[in-house]
């Protein structure tokens, strides 16, 4: 009969020389775990945020981070595109849209774009953003909510129906979000979050925006918690840097009295024993007797300090996720290629974040709304069912040799890789809107008698297809 336990120790030793960063010893002491994500998310999350917050506020580097994600993510705004079947319809429901999107903020600060940048600067800086849908009766209508009014002190079961509430966020029995409890004034407000009783707003009505990093994810965590140690440091460092290279600027004297008799020169000493009024440029002075002067030699800034920066800053890039170029605004050490395969990488980033989270969570529901508002109120004649396909258009992100990125798109077109209106699209535009317009400038040119030119390129094409 076997020894008791015997191949479990086996199945132990077995992994643990497996995978040498789960094994104990020395190289493990100091290592810190986090066993569980979901709790450590909820108890980090608000001090993360605040501490982000500062530094956004008080970091260039941080700045520079956040502006960054905002000008990718939504640049000058990520626009629908109805896909309802019928043309006149179609156009009616993209021409409302535009229309509402001046009224959009609930505030009235901004219009619908920049509810959309403002929503993608709070999520990168404090991990979340919220809105709510309000409808009036001038339609509907998005009010913005700090992130500290949804109510994080809030965590208990609901015995009645066995769903929960975590940190303001109301679960049903099968796991649904189904309401959030949010404080009626914004934090800093006069009189603000008073009275200290939250109101419970159903979750239809509510957008919530954050990036999930692990299933049954309740709130957002700051996308800075990976650098937020090391931003402070280099902060502190560049300081201190700063106020060496002040030093190592100045040049100063001190005078000797080899006779010990400490008499003062020319000008006035104050209490410090600073002499003023002292040496000024051409200056010759004579010395009494006995007198010497010796002048400081700081100490010289290396190369080696700007190397530190740079791999510091390189590592901050990483963990947040952007490309050192787009941090620092530093092209000294890229090339064409470098900086052509990081874009393209990155690129690829930003489209699974505006697809799968900032389009999910945010327009989507709001299009929906918006849509079902504009049926029901008789403002446009179709169903709400058939209102709410619709396709988000992203800002075009401009490439580094635009001339051969047209030609490539142009032979994929020939060649039947790809659609005129997955190139048209790609660029930020409807392609609907560009062929209305195109067949209005060509009208309007035959109208006129206007003729304009061809590119050379073309020419030689036709040339070349007339020859065959």
């Amino acid at each position: 009969m076997s020894e008791p336990g015997l191949w479990t120790r086996i199945r132990h030793a077995i992994s643990g020389r497996s995978y040498a960063a789960a094994s104990g010893g020395r190289r493990a002491i100091g290592r810190q775990t986090t066993p569980v994500s979901l709790s450590a998310m909820l108890a980090a999350r608000e001090p993360l945020a605040a501490r982000a917050r500062y530094l956004a506020a008080n970091n260039a580097l941080a700045a520079s981070a956040v502006e960054g994600w905002v000008s990718a993510l939504v640049g000058s705004g990520i626009k629908p595109q109805s896909s309802h079947a019928d043309n006149s319809i179609r156009s009616a429901l993209n021409l409302a849209f535009e229309t509402w999107t001046d009224s959009a903020d609930a505030d009235g600060l901004t219009d619908f774009y920049g509810l959309q940048a403002l929503m993608v600067r709070r999520m990168v800086t404090d991990g979340e953003a919220f809105g709510l849908m309000v409808n009036t009766a001038s339609g509907l209508r998005i009010r913005l909510i700090d992130p500290a009014q949804v109510d994080s002190g809030m965590t208990r079961d609901i015995a009645s129906d066995g769903g929960r509430i975590v940190q303001g966020v109301e679960f049903d029995r099968d796991g649904q979000r189904v309401a959030y409890h949010v404080f009626p004034d914004r934090p800093g407000m006069p009189y603000g979050n008073l009275p200290l009783q939250s109101r419970r707003i159903p979750a239809e009505d509510v957008v919530h925006l954050f990036r999930p990093e692990t299933p049954g994810q309740v709130r957002g965590v700051t996308w800075f918690a990976p650098v937020i140690l090391k931003l402070g440091d280099l902060d502190q460092w560049s300081d201190a840097q700063l106020a060496r290279q002040k030093i190592a600027a100045m040049l100063a004297g001190f005078i000797r009295q080899t006779d010990g008799s400490g008499a003062p020169m020319d000008g006035t000493a104050d209490m410090g024993g600073t002499l003023t009024g002292g040496l000024e440029p051409g200056t010759l002075k004579f010395l009494a007797p006995g007198e010497e002067i010796t002048f400081s030699t700081p100490a010289n800034v290396g190369a080696e300090v700007m190397t530190f920066a740079k791999v510091t800053e390189r590592s901050i890039a990483a963990g947040l996720g952007l490309p050192a170029s787009i941090l620092t605004g530093d092209l000294s050490d890229v090339n064409y290629s470098s900086i052509r395969a990081g874009l393209v990488e990155w690129r690829r980033r930003i489209d699974a974040l505006q697809h799968g989270v900032l389009a999910f969570q945010v327009l989507r529901p709001i299009w929906r709304r918006w849509a079902a508002t504009e049926v029901l109120s008789g403002r446009v004649s179709t169903t709400v069912a058939e209102a709410m396909p619709a396709k988000w258009i992203v800002p075009k992100q401009a490439w580094v040799d635009p001339a051969k990125d047209v030609k490539a798109e142009v032979e994929a077109i020939a060649a039947g890789l790809m659609s005129r209106r997955e190139a048209v699209t790609s660029r930020g535009v409807d392609v609907e809107a560009l062929d209305a317009e195109i067949a209005a400038d060509n009208e309007r040119a035959k109208t006129l008698g206007l003729t304009f030119g061809v590119p050379a390129a073309a020419n030689e094409n036709e040339s070349a297809a007339a020859a065959a």
